[in-house]
């Protein structure tokens, strides 16, 4: 798939309020500084569609984008750490697990894991709330050009030890990279694949 065109929508925090749900829907989320706005914007192909900023919590609402006139990309606040008060993160908290279990076209949500790093607990509880809401989803492993290839399947393979132990099987995942592009082709192949498979009734 190629990105022709990536219009910024909206952002709010009423799921009501969202685009009609007429076109697929994918989301992408992980904890806070995780690198998902630097993601989105590599695989769209703007440098700025999505805000980066090196102060976590920096994205605070949910954002939508329509691509190439067919799809949906929503850019939703990172759980976890965030430089703001907890009665705000508690907010935050609500509106998005309200959007993840009611949002109709939500055809995928893409859980962003910094590769970087040993299995955090809260992104184990927060795959462990999916399933349990029965929500597809798909991990992309951040920040790899950070990594030796070795040190890198080593984090990996501890990443699948620790998904094992409440999963039957390990998820769909893939590799990726906003500095060097890696994953694009498979993460953009993926929505044009499941696109198909939409429809609004």
């Amino acid at each position: 798939m190629q990105i022709r065109k990536a219009t910024f929508l909206m952002s709010n925090t009423d799921t009501a309020r969202c685009p009609k749900p007429n076109y697929p829907e994918y989301a992408f989320i992980g904890r806070s500084n995780v690198g998902k706005s630097s993601l989105i914007n590599m695989l769209t192909g703007r440098q700025k569609l999505a805000k980066i900023s090196g102060k976590p919590g920096k994205t605070q609402l949910i954002n939508h984008f329509f691509i190439n006139d067919s799809w949906y990309l929503v850019d939703l606040p990172g759980y976890g750490y965030a430089k703001v008060s907890k009665s705000k993160r508690s907010n935050w908290q609500d509106f998005v697990l309200k959007y993840v279990e009611t949002r109709q076209n939500l055809m995928c949500l893409f859980v962003l894991i910094d590769s970087r790093i040993p299995p955090q607990k809260i992104d184990m509880e927060f795959l462990t709330l999916l399933g349990e809401l029965q929500v597809p989803f798909v991990l992309l492993l951040t920040k790899t050009e950070k990594l030796s290839k070795t040190k890198l399947v080593n984090n990996v393979e501890e990443l699948k030890k620790a998904v094992l132990e409440n999963w039957e099987e390990m998820p769909e995942y893939y590799l990726t990279s906003a500095k060097n592009g890696e994953g694009k082709e498979m993460v953009l192949d993926f929505i044009e694949k499941n696109n198909k498979n939409f429809s609004f009734d």
